[in-house]
């Protein structure tokens, strides 16, 4: 069974660095697209960056683009978001996840093209 598990939050303070990695178990998600969402307290779920499953191509939310960098290593069944500038907004539980579809062409960023799900890492910044 394909699992996801996501490590690397913690508390920063603002104007800092974190990275995030989701580690694939079970299969390998090499031929799907990957993306990172968020869930901030008494929001809802949102997309924050997604890739292609080759790699070609990224996706972001417009509120952490140019800060936040989406990779993948699919060698090693990894990606990772690596995070900087942080503010508080961006404190949340983030998720990884792996598009339902086999080879999409493009980077979706609807949570419901996306079936398999990590439990979250939480990622705190203090202002």
């Amino acid at each position: 069974q394909l699992q996801l598990l996501e490590s690397g939050g913690e508390l920063v303070q603002a104007g800092g660095s974190l990275r995030l990695t989701c580690a694939a178990s079970g299969l390998s998600i090499g031929q799907y697209g990957m993306a990172w969402f968020r869930r901030a307290p008494g929001k809802e779920r949102e997309f924050v960056a997604g890739i292609k499953w080759d790699g070609g191509s990224t996706k972001y939310a417009d509120s952490v683009k140019d800060r936040f960098t989406i990779s993948r290593d699919n060698t090693n069944d990894t990606v990772t978001l690596q995070m900087s500038v942080m503010k508080p907004d961006d404190t949340a539980i983030y998720f990884c996840a792996r598009d339902r579809q086999r080879r999409r062409s493009w980077t979706a960023d609807a949570s419901g093209s996306y079936t398999v799900w990590g439990q979250g890492t939480q990622v705190t910044v203090s202002s």
